[in-house]
Parts: C-alpha cells; structure tokens; sequence
C-alpha cells in the first residue's frame, strides 16, 4: 500500500501532510510555502491558476478568481449562507438545475466540488513531487458541523481530483489526534477551531491511545471570512461618508478591500494598530480618491465582538452534552488562524476558566492528524483508537410534517440503527422516505438529504405493513439507507432520488476533465521548462559568438545567426519536440564554438591570440 496523505481542505488555506518515518512532515507547495491559499483563478488565455499565483491575480482579475469555496459546498442557491456570499463575493453565484449554488466563470458554470477537486489536484501533485511517487489516497477533513451532504460533496471533490478518500475525519478531531499522539497519560480535551469558514468545538477523551470524542458543536456560517468581511464593511462605510461612493458597486475595489482587511485582522493580533492605505480605490469628477485610515485593536474588536460571542453558546452546549464543567477541562486547543487574535484567547480563557495551550501550530495540526490517520490505516501507527460522533441527528419525515430521529446527535460512529415504520393509507403499494439531518422536531427546519421511493409493498390495510428501515453511518460520518418490508421478508429496492450534490455521470465528466486538465498543467510544464532552458542556452550561445565569431567564416556566420533566428521563433511554439529540436541544433553550434574557442592558441597572461589582438588594437 502506498502512501496516504492527510489534508486539510481549509475555507481560506489549505495544508498537507504525510507520515514518514513514523513523524509526520508538512508538504511544502511548488512555491515553498507550508500553507496553500485555497484560491482557485482562470485567465484570458485559459490558463488555470491555484493558491498564491491565483490570489496574486485576484485584484486585477476579481470576477474570475474564486476562493472560500468550502462555504458553497453542499449549500442551496436559496440559503441564508449562499446569499450572503452573493453580497459580498467579487465573482458570480447562480443556480443549478437542482437548485445548489454554482459559480460561473468565463461563462462556465462550475459547482463548489469541481474548484475543490482542482485545489485538492494541485495538493495531490505537491505530495507526489514531495515523496517521488504516485499518491491515490488521502484521508481528508472537514469541519465537525458538516452535514452527510456536505460530507458527501466533500468526497466528491476528491473523486475529482483522481483521489480515494479513504476517511473523512472532523477536524477538532483531527487536531487532537496530532496533539495526543505517543502521550500515555489521561486527559480531557476541548479543541477550540476557528477556521476561515467554519468553528467548531469538540469534547474529547484521550487516554492511552483511546481518542474518544464526548461532544461536539459548531456554527458552519462563522469563521474568519467574517472577520474580514467586518473590517471590510468599516472601510466602505467610513468611504462612502467621505465620499458618497459605495464600494459595493465595484468588483475590483471589493477585492482590494478583501485583501487589506485579511492584512490588518492579521496584523492587529500582534500590533495595536495598524495603517490601511488604499491608493485610488475610486474616482469622481474631482480626481481619484484614496483610503487612509488607522483600525487599533479596539476598534477590531469592537467590530467583531458579536461574532466573537456566537463561539459561547456552542462551547457552553459541549460541555453540556458531555456533562462536564470547564473545570474538569484539562486542556484546550486552539485550532484555525483566526484563533491568534488576542480577544479569542480571552474569551475562551473566560468560557473554560484556563490558558489555552500554545503546544500547536493552528494552522499545521488539523493535516498532521489527518496523517496520523492515514498511519493509521496503513498499520505504520499502531495502537490507536479513534471514536468518533455523528454531529447532527438523522431521521426521517412522518405523517403531519414532523421529524421522527432515528440516530441521535453525538452517537459514537461507525453505528447502524433501525426502525419500524408502517403506512398510513389502505392498500398503500409505495411509501416515500424522506430523510433528514438536524433538530429541530420539524420536518421542514431540517436539512433534506434524500428520498427514497420504497415499491412492491403487498396490498392491505394500512398499519399492517412492517417497514424496517435501516440507517448505517460509517467512520467518515456519512449515511447509507437500506428498508425491508417484514411480513413478506423481503429486501426491497430503493429508487434513490438525490435532492442534491452531482450525478454520478456528472463526477465521472469532471473526473476525465481534471484528468485531462492535469495532462495539459504537466505539458504546460515541460514547455515552459524547455523555452527556459532553449533562452538560457541562446544567451550564452550569443554571447560566445559575439566573442569568437571571426573565427568563422562569413558563410559560417550566417548559417549560426539563422540557427539562433530560428531557435528564437521555436520559443514561442507550444511543441515540445519543436523546442527539443531547436535547442539541439542551438547545443551543437555552442559545441562547434567551444571547439574553436579551445582550439586557439594563448599567450602567457592566459588570454587567446585572439583575444591579446583586439585588445591591443583597441
């Protein structure tokens, strides 16, 4: 078995790891950093950009360059989240034909998934680059308040990228498996993670090898993209009271806005102030406008102090569900960038009464974790056990509209649990099973995952129908339904009617673009390498016939410049044997040079004849 690799697919960064040699080791990206922005860019001439090349050009390219894709994925066009994002997003939104958020892009609509899959290809090819071998697998984590869609969405991304994604794992989980592993003694464990796009906070039990999550909870619509978005606001509001002109109304100045909100959240959690200085942001019939303003600390946080407070509530619901107190909180974790501002260790130095733990890098831990697990896996890291739970209750739709639960929030998974149903209507042959994750007691207030058409039920009176229904949640945390009818004791086939996420036809398309899309990022490659490699020997080849040329004859002469005229034009081919052909023919008149060059005799100083000759003459 091969190596399996751990990711964290992040809302604004993402990081992959791998276990070698029984450490786990941070993959550096093609530019060198440890940490990948999760920014996916199209340019005008059709080239595919990923992470700091793309965010690099999203000022000048905002329309299309599309990033916090995590926060569509798995949504409706219709959902509070989605239209949020339509507000404040530089690049377009729209609707799929059943109704989940898709971006459109020079005219190509692509869904979450697709920009996903072509994030997750570009970390999948840094790992291989890394470790000098194919990689096929990888273990892949996503916030703890992921629902079975979501989750679902999230796997298809890695099919996408040419990735098995042999477990989802949640990524407080995932920190704490980094942080527990080889530490033999007992500890229990709140993992506090603020990310980009999503918190969560997680419960957990470490105990010689045992990871038992007692608790979770989470808000999937709060994360650091709101931070920013606050900041962001301040500045068009102070602008436009200036200025009259809203900034909403222009795409390039949003992103501007976006990127030095980022700046200064990051600087002001080291600094009490910082300078944000946007030159000609705007213009009006009087000239072009800037902006110049000071944001302190305090007025930070006075911006997103509610926000701040929404963490309470879910942190104070963990330690409810695990029934426990902060005080019988060993430690706790911070997790996710956003968990460097000072106003986030003093709000959960007041939640849980203690320090949080510095031991962690908050943006490494989550991938670290998912390569233990991946270790896991392959047997290369023994004697763990990890148990995980379901975050959100799962249940179907019965008679009236109401949710009747069939697995209950924080059970212990992988589990399997059943039901018996019954059908309301004489002589009823089909019964349509609604699923749905959540909890709220009705059915409408909770997330629809599925129908499911359940035929050939005999005729009789209702009631006596025995339907058993079967859910089976497995270590990723994702649902599987089975049903049988009992008097007649047959299994009976389920039409499956998704309600949304992407056909399998439609996986399989994008699978073979990607594929495609690869080929044509590695021959890009090559070609760039052999046009670089073609100019480097040209100059120098240039150079030694500016210097020995009339070593040639006038004929000789001729036929070297109009091997290099044209090797020049072979730089703009997109052939690769084209490019190969030319540098051959540019390599063999360098060597006829070198052979001339060598073949002169020198005086004693060390220069040539040559040399000593034009020299003296001039």
């Amino acid at each position: 078995m091969g190596k399996i690799i751990g990711i964290d697919l992040g809302t604004t960064n993402c990081c992959v790891a791998v276990l070698e040699g029984g450490a786990t080791q941070i993959v550096p990206n093609k530019e060198g950093g440890r940490t990948t922005p999760s920014v996916v860019g199209f340019t005008d001439k059709g080239e595919r950009l990923v992470g700091q090349m793309a965010k690099r050009q999203a000022v000048t390219n905002a329309a299309n360059t599309v990033y916090a894709v995590k926060r569509l994925i798995g949504r409706k066009y219709d959902s509070p989240e989605v239209e949020r994002a339509r507000e404040t997003s530089a690049f377009e939104i729209v609707a799929s034909e059943n109704g989940d958020a898709r971006l459109c892009v020079q005219d190509r609509v692509y869904s979450p998934q697709e920009i996903s899959g072509i994030v997750l290809q570009r970390l999948k090819a840094a790992a291989e680059d890394f470790l000098g071998e194919s990689v096929t697998e990888a273990i892949v984590t996503v916030p703890a308040y992921f629902d079975d869609t979501q989750r679902q969405a999230t796997k298809d991304a890695g099919k996408i990228a040419g990735l098995k994604i042999d477990r989802i794992i949640n990524e407080p989980t995932a920190a704490a498996l980094a942080y527990g592993l080889g530490r033999s003694e007992s500890e229990r464990v709140i993992v506090y993670d603020l990310g980009g796009g999503t918190f969560d906070v997680s419960v957990l039990e470490i105990n010689d090898g045992v990871f038992e999550v007692l608790s979770t909870s989470g808000n999937t619509s709060l994360g650091g993209e709101d931070f920013d978005e606050r900041i962001a606001l301040w500045m068009i509001d102070e602008f436009r009271n200036e200025t009259d002109i809203d900034l909403r109304q222009d795409r390039l100045a949003l992103q501007r806005l976006k990127e030095a909100a980022e700046r200064a959240k990051c600087e002001l959690s080291s600094l009490t102030e910082t300078n944000i200085n946007l030159p000609f942001i705007a213009a009006d019939a009087s000239g072009p406008k800037h902006f110049i303003k000071t944001l302190t600390r305090d007025g930070f946080e006075n911006l997103v102090g509610d926000l701040v407070e929404q963490t309470i509530e879910p942190c104070q619901k963990a330690l409810w569900d695990a029934k426990l107190r902060g005080g019988d909180i060993d430690k706790v974790l911070l997790v996710g960038g956003q968990t460097r501002s000072p106003i986030i260790h003093r709000t959960v130095q007041e939640i849980f009464g203690r320090e949080p733990s510095a031991e962690i890098n908050p943006d490494e831990v989550v991938a670290m974790g998912a390569a233990i697990q991946g270790g896991v896996l392959t047997n290369d890291v023994k004697d763990i056990v990890l148990l995980d739970i379901l975050p959100l209750s799962l249940g179907v739709e019965t008679r009236g509209g109401l949710f009747t639960k069939v697995i209950d929030r924080n059970s212990t998974i992988p589990l399997r649990n059943t039901l018996t149903f019954t059908t309301v209507v004489d002589n009823q042959s089909s019964v349509e099973v609604h699923i749905l994750q959540g909890e709220r007691e009705v059915a409408e207030g909770n997330r629809s995952l599925g129908k499911f058409e359940l035929v050939g039920i005999p005729p009789g009176p209702r009631g006596a129908a025995q339907i058993e229904l079967t859910f089976e949640v497995d270590a990723s945390g994702i649902l599987s339904v089975s049903a049988q009818e009992k008097n007649t004791g047959r299994q009976q086939e389920l039409r499956v009617t998704p309600s949304s996420g992407l056909s399998p036809d439609e996986i399989e398309r994008l699978m073979l673009e990607a594929a495609d899309a690869a080929d044509t990022d590695r021959q890009t490659k090559t070609v760039v390498g052999l046009r670089n490699k073609l100019e480097s020997l040209m100059r120098n080849t240039r150079r030694t016939l500016t210097e020995f040329g009339n070593l040639l004859s006038s004929e000789e002469r001729q036929a070297a410049s109009g091997t290099l005229q044209e090797a020049e034009a072979k730089t703009k081919s997109d052939d690769p044997d084209e490019i190969r052909g030319a540098t051959a023919a540019v390599e063999q008149l360098g060597a006829q040079l070198t052979t001339l060059m060598l073949n002169q005799p020198s005086e004693p100083n060390g220069r040539s004849s040559n040399q000593s000759s034009e020299s003296s003459d001039t």
